[in-house]
């Protein structure tokens, strides 16, 4: 019988000690705090914020910076400024669909002024007259445009108030309200990091970095407590992929030798020249195919670079030594497009390719390359002898599938990507990988031209499109992303592909593709626009990647501002892939509609059409954690880290890592939670 102190019997359960964290709050619903309704937690959802650890990891991506506070008599036009007064009316006017503009009179002895705000009509109800303000933002030629507010004493206005990526239905202002709520809870998040490490580090308890981010009396001690809890992310990381490694060394591959005669037939069947970083890649990966270390690289490179021709190159190397090779794609119509680019190659050179999707099931028995989605993971799918396997847009898939294409066998792995990724995030998200990148497109390829206007200009951008037809090229025109559910963006597409074979192209051969559309329809879609027997492809994001028609040369990008950074550079890179000049046209709402961060990634686009640039870009505007796509696994899920600033973290985290490979204890939870490899305790 177990006795506790002084021979007493030891309780069933331990009291628990007051100010112990209790991490069961921390993952509350949002709608647990007060004045979240379901409408609000819908909306948050839309930004990632599901629990109370999602709102207070949600980093600011700046401060308030000090602004001269000044009598309204005194502002000074375009000058951003803070003022302080009482509302005198109120009111709400909706000029057009989808504007509303709220217009306070305020007033502070010395003049009043109206101040407008943009979209946010439930705000009226506050303002009422007699409720005191204090306003920050610029004078404009509508009056003065309030970019934050304080009302009842929330001061969101102040110097070093925190500003969060927000949406277009949840404001800064609105999540900076939340946060403070959330705050509190802070102390019941646990704190995974070794005593000994922290001491070692010198570093703060996460509770109190997490405040010194939310509520810092300083730019310096905001940036301390990102610090620390950058340095989490990254040791968690770099612990799972040294975990990652001690497991791999264990592994064979066939060592495929030097390239040989199907290869060269292949090489010399291109109808252009290799470009220098294609060869440098195909260089690094016949160096790894000599050893029986299996191959753990990833290919990446910019639109439109050429690395499927690289991929191609791998999996024929595969096939002549007798094995198979195996390429695997995110989605079915990305794996048709796969099949459909290397068919005629394979065809001219005797190998027998194979596409295995949800909808096409192909004879797999004689076939030597096979090309599918998950689908080539599924049970009763035998890949016997895999000598090479290519995950294409691999980051899309999650760590379980990734794992299960290789368990019980040891292939070459070439994992490919699109979405470019500095290269500092790429060594780190893929520690255990060696890089390549391709990054200069084909010499032939000229820049694609990029404009943004907005929507009470469409009538010209289309007139220029219809130039573009008139010449015998083609087009595309994307539709809005309108909500995540494919059946309603297949709607909004068929509905605006109506629209505008009675309107702007009625003139015009129009078609229609999206995600709702059967394998087979899609293909003779595609296989039509190729053969030009349609004019112009409308088209909702599933042509973001794979589709390949260089005929076409122009694209219209409808509410641009709806899409991401990274989005847009794939989505127009379905253009500029021949050697004409192509064009991008980016329509938007009006100017005044849109965030700041809207106008900003679409001026990113406007400006450059590097993507590498625009990685950068990217991460800038929306952190590093989204810019890997789909949240899966931990890898994408990085909210604090900066990757230009934060390279010497990087090596304290890795250098760390090293002796914590076989540590048990809390930290041990927080990898195994980040990397999947097991469901967290409910």
């Amino acid at each position: 019988m177990p006795r506790g102190f002084a021979g007493e019997k030891a309780p069933a359960d331990w009291p628990r000690l007051p100010g112990s964290p209790r991490p069961e709050r921390a993952e509350l619903p949002v709608d647990s705090l007060s004045g979240v309704g379901p409408a609000l937690r819908k909306k948050l959802a839309g930004l990632g914020l599901q629990t109370i650890r999602d709102l207070l990891e949600h980093r600011p991506h700046r401060y308030e910076s000090a602004v001269p506070e000044r009598r309204i008599a005194d502002l000074l036009a375009g000058e951003e400024s803070a003022i302080a007064g009482e509302v005198r009316s109120v009111s709400v006017r909706r000029p057009r669909r989808n504007l509303a503009l709220v217009q306070a009179r305020v007033a502070d002895g010395s003049d009043e002024i109206t101040a407008v705000w943009f979209n946010q009509a439930w705000l009226a109800e506050k303002l009422q007259p007699g409720t005191r303000v204090r306003l920050r933002g610029q004078l404009k030629r509508n009056g003065f445009q309030v970019r934050s507010y304080d009302l009842n004493g929330v001061t969101a206005t102040a110097d070093f108030a925190p500003v969060y990526p927000a949406g277009e239905e949840v404001t800064p202002q609105r999540l900076r309200g939340l946060v403070e709520r959330a705050l509190p809870k802070a102390r019941d998040l646990p704190d995974a990091l070794p005593a000994g490490l922290k001491v070692a580090e010198r570093l703060p308890l996460r509770s109190d970095a997490l405040y010194a981010l939310h509520r810092p009396r300083s730019l310096e001690e905001g940036e301390a407590g990102r610090r620390r809890l950058a340095f989490d992310e990254l040791l968690v990381l770099q612990v799972g992929l040294a975990r990652a490694r001690v497991g791999r060394e264990e592994a064979r591959a066939p060592a495929l030798g030097e390239p040989g005669e199907l290869t060269a037939r292949y090489r010399a069947l291109l109808p252009f020249q290799l470009t220098a970083d294609q060869e440098h890649a195909i260089a690094e990966i016949d160096r790894d195919l000599a050893r029986e270390a299996p191959m753990q690289r990833l290919l990446q490179g910019d639109v439109g670079s050429g690395k499927t021709v690289v991929a191609l190159y791998a999996l024929l190397r595969a096939v002549e030594s007798g094995r198979l090779g195996a390429l695997m794609a995110p989605t079915e119509t990305l794996a048709e497009q796969h099949f459909l680019t290397i068919e005629p190659l394979c065809t001219e050179l005797g190998v027998r390719p194979a596409l295995l999707t949800g909808s096409v099931k192909s004879q797999l028995e004689d076939a030597q390359i096979v090309v599918g989605t998950h689908a080539l993971i599924q049970e009763g799918v035998e890949l016997r002898e895999l000598g090479v396997a290519v995950v294409d847009e691999q980051h899309r898939f999650g760590v379980e599938q990734r794992r299960a294409l290789v368990e019980g066998r040891a292939p070459h792995l070439l994992h490919m990507t699109a979405t470019p990724i500095p290269r500092t995030l790429a060594l780190t998200l893929y520690g255990d990988l060696s890089v390549t990148e391709i990054a200069k497109p084909p010499a032939s390829r000229k820049p694609i031209v990029t404009s943004w206007v907005t929507a009470e200009r469409s009538s010209a951008a289309y007139t220029r499109l219809r130039k573009h037809l008139d010449a015998g090229r083609q087009a595309y025109v994307v539709c809005p992303l309108i909500e995540e559910s494919e059946t309603s963006q297949s709607r909004a597409a068929e509905a605006e592909a109506q629209r505008l074979r009675r309107a702007e192209l009625r003139d015009y051969r129009v078609g229609l593709l999206h995600g709702r559309l059967r394998p087979a329809e899609r293909r003779e879609l595609m296989a039509q626009f190729k053969a030009v027997e349609l004019d112009v492809l409308v088209a909702t994001t599933v042509i973001e990647v794979g589709v390949d028609v260089p005929n076409a040369t122009i694209m219209i990008v409808q509410e641009a501002d709806r899409f991401g950074l990274a989005q847009l550079h794939q989505l127009r890179g379905r253009v500029g892939r021949g050697a004409e000049q192509s064009y991008c046209l980016l329509i938007s709402r009006a100017r005044e509609e849109l965030t700041d961060n809207a106008k900003e990634r679409l001026q990113a686009l406007v400006d450059s059409t590097d993507g590498f640039e625009l990685a950068e870009r990217d991460l800038e505007l929306r952190g590093e954690g989204q810019l890997l796509g789909t949240r899966q696994a931990g890898l994408s899920d990085l909210r604090f880290v900066h990757w230009r600033r934060d390279r010497p973290l990087l090596e304290r985290a890795r250098a760390a890592a090293e002796g914590l490979v076989s540590y048990e204890g809390p930290l041990t939870d927080e990898v195994e939670r980040v990397f999947g490899e097991r469901q967290p305790a409910a």
